[in-house]
């Protein structure tokens, strides 16, 4: 099919007219003497006129703030200055997610509408569908100033960081509220992460507590974490910050955590609450609250850090405008703790919805009792993965056939690309047709989505439905090759190209954390091409509708089944463990028939060093302690040689493109262009002799 043909359409709103992002661009009409009537042309109008789109999308939304300010934003600033929105107002992320702005009242008063008291606000759900618990919104916001008050007893002050090793339960969501509510900075990890993998992130941010459950499930077998949680502390021996661990208890009864140091249990920790409840501490628009982690792919994962502003407004847009999520919504995000869409999940709860923590795998105790659960609790809205729906699909299970869907409106998919085949299969096979399938793509950079869902569009086959109002996307021409100073070009609708922002957004991280001088900022958004972002995505406009179609990560992230990661937290194992090994290369293969990636690791042995199955074997032994299952590559092969530059760079990208099936031609800068031929029999991996490597 051409990239100017027309896609099936799958699904239209019933009464686009009735959503608020339609009333929204109303007001901006009857405001401003226009006359928008299309979701094109209302993106079109937000990103010409960032400041006064998000002026009124800032008093539309009913954020809960104090202070004025006297301009939105300088729109003439360069990108890559990082400038600063709504300089003057100030604002608590915990305030804003457990209150509602009180209608007709001033901005700062804080009320309780959709949010009452006895109304459920999370319900907690334990692997395969069990451990169903409902906490209230009174009951969440007393809980949260109780373990406020203990960490403000404890020394826990604005600015200071609170890291978290746990599951998606009311524990880690009470620890957020209660960091937030002081001014302080969150930060999680999920506890499938390796130790290494752990100290590689709360090294950099220095914490002053780190709370850990003391057990884990998945796929029904129980873990128990003292070991790692001993680990861990003896890790950050060297952090003067560091007070100490805070055991959660993962069952009804806590287990004994005395014998790992410098440890005490939650009911401990909480019993030290003054009973004053602490005041949700003000915070400015861009002042640091959430602390997420780039994948690693070259070294230390970078530290993202989000504003509070920025976060509040971008997702307030996403869920009240895109989304169409308010109080009377149920939202069920599949996610651990240690994946963006575990913020995305809780922030939900902006608009007063229900979420439903969901812990464990989706898979447990068979294939039907997740889809099972979506409909026995009423889901309005399901985020999960094309890996999900491609496990459905594999299996012949039709959810709307194992369920009633009846509630659900919305599903979204994100964390890989979501093939058309899917697409098609979710309306013939999959769901019931009123329901609105959401492709999104964005990410832990923005804590936000470039691409996503809408309601004022049809749903076609293939891509997002459109870009986010307010974020400004541009496609670049992928063949300059860029660097400092550079511009790029703009390619036509129907090109392929880098998706790039050419100008600033609310949600852009405020700065990196030890990054003083912005050099790593710079180097990670900005050197690409002059004064714009380039996020490392292969995208295309669609000609006719408009769509935003995502087609692959133009950098060597490693992407199996929708988990992100960089290669140099596998390159870290190898160096550390594997002296026999000289160097490796670890790529990511998807060819056009692969419905999901695989991880290909390739080792180059010292002279007189033996690569054996032995090898194999520790090598995925070692990665999956050190890191997780998750990380452990699908297949290790020997190399002769590894593709480096001039500058003796190792060279990934030709590489994942040879294994996905490509040819390439070799760039000038390749020291050894000649490496390259050997991985091209890879793009065949099926058909070679000895595959006595593969899992």
């Amino acid at each position: 099919m051409s990239s100017s043909a027309v896609p099936r359409k799958l699904w239209e709103h019933p009464n686009p007219q009735g959503t608020e992002m339609y009333r929204l661009m109303q007001e901006i009409n009857q405001k401003h003497n226009l006359k928008l009537k299309t979701f094109w042309e209302l993106y079109q109008y937000s990103i010409k006129n960032r400041a006064q789109f998000w002026d009124q999308a800032f008093h539309f939304l009913d954020i809960i703030h104090d202070g004025s300010y006297g301009k939105v934003v300088d729109e003439s600033a360069r990108i890559d200055s990082v400038p600063i929105w709504f300089e003057g107002v100030s604002l608590n992320f915990a305030e804003n997610l457990l209150y509602s702005r009180e209608p007709g009242a001033p901005s700062s008063k804080r009320g309780k509408a959709g949010k009452e008291d006895n109304k459920v606000a999370v319900t907690e759900v334990r692997e395969g569908y069990t451990e169903v618990r409902d906490v209230t919104w009174g009951q969440l916001r007393k809980e949260v100033s109780v373990l406020a008050d203990a960490m403000k007893a404890h020394g826990v002050k604005k600015g200071d960081r609170v890291v978290v090793v746990a599951s998606n339960s009311v524990d880690t969501l009470k620890v957020l509220f209660a960091i937030t509510t002081l001014g302080g900075l969150f930060s999680s990890s999920s506890t499938d992460m390796g130790v290494q993998g752990v100290l590689q992130r709360a090294l950099q941010v220095a914490p002053k507590y780190i709370f850990m459950d003391d057990f884990a499930i998945y796929n029904g077998k129980k873990v128990d974490l003292r070991d790692k949680m001993k680990r861990i502390v003896d890790g950050m021996k060297d952090i003067s910050e560091f007070q100490g661990m805070v055991s959660m208890p993962r069952f009804k009864d806590p287990v004994d955590i005395s014998k790992v140091s410098r440890t005490e249990t939650l009911a401990s920790f909480v019993s030290k609450a003054t009973g004053k409840a602490p005041d949700f501490e003000p915070t400015a628009f861009h002042d640091p609250f959430f602390i997420a982690y780039s994948s690693g792919t070259t070294g230390n994962p970078k530290c993202i850090v989000h504003s509070v502003g920025g976060c509040i407004l971008s997702s307030a847009k996403e869920g009240k405008l895109h989304g169409q999520i308010n109080e009377k919504s149920v939202v069920l995000q599949y996610t651990t703790t240690g994946w963006i869409m575990y913020f995305s999940s809780v922030m939900n709860l902006l608009g007063g919805a229900r979420v439903i923590l969901y812990d464990g795998s989706p898979f447990q105790p068979d294939l039907k009792t997740f889809i099972r659960m979506v409909g026995e609790q009423k889901v309005t809205k399901l985020g999960t993965s094309p890996r999900w729906m491609h496990e459905m699909q594999k299996n012949n299970i039709s959810p709307r056939e194992v369920t009633d869907l009846s509630s659900l409106e919305l599903v979204t998919s994100t964390g890989m690309v979501l093939s058309d085949q899917l697409f098609e299969w979710f309306y013939d096979v999959g769901f019931p047709a009123q329901v609105q399938l959401g492709n999104i793509s964005g990410g832990t950079d923005l804590a936000g989505c470039f691409g996503g869902e809408n309601p004022l569009t049809p749903v076609y086959v293939g891509g997002t439905q459109g870009p986010s109002l307010g974020t400004p996307v541009e496609v670049y021409d992928s063949l300059i090759e860029g660097g400092k100073g550079v511009s790029g070009a703009p390619v036509p609708h129907g090109t392929p190209g880098e998706l790039v922002a050419p100008a600033a957004f609310p949600n852009m991280p405020v700065y990196l954390w030890n990054d003083p001088d912005g050099s790593r900022y710079f180097g990670a958004y900005f050197e690409k091409y002059d004064n714009v972002w380039t996020h490392g995505d292969f995208v295309m406009f669609h000609p006719v509708t408009k769509n935003l179609l995502f087609l692959g990560r133009a950098d060597g992230v490693l992407n199996p089944s929708g988990v992100r990661f960089g290669s140099a937290e596998i390159y870290s194992i190898i160096e550390e463990k594997f002296p026999q090994v000289a160097d490796s290369i670890c790529v990511g293969q998807r060819r056009p028939t692969d419905s999901d990636e695989s991880v290909m690791l390739f080792l180059l042995m010292k002279p007189g060093e033996k690569f054996t199955t032995a090898l194999v074997n520790d090598v995925k032994t070692a990665i999956r302690k050190g890191l997780s299952a998750r990380h452990v590559p699908k297949y290790v092969f020997e190399t002769p040689d590894i593709p480096t530059t001039v500058n003796l760079k190792k060279v990934e990208l030709p590489v994942k493109q040879i294994v996905s099936g490509k040819i390439i031609k070799p760039s000038g800068t390749l020291l050894n262009p000649q490496s390259l031929d050997y991985y091209y029999q890879f793009a065949k991996v099926e058909e070679l002799t000895e595959p006595k490597s593969k899992l």
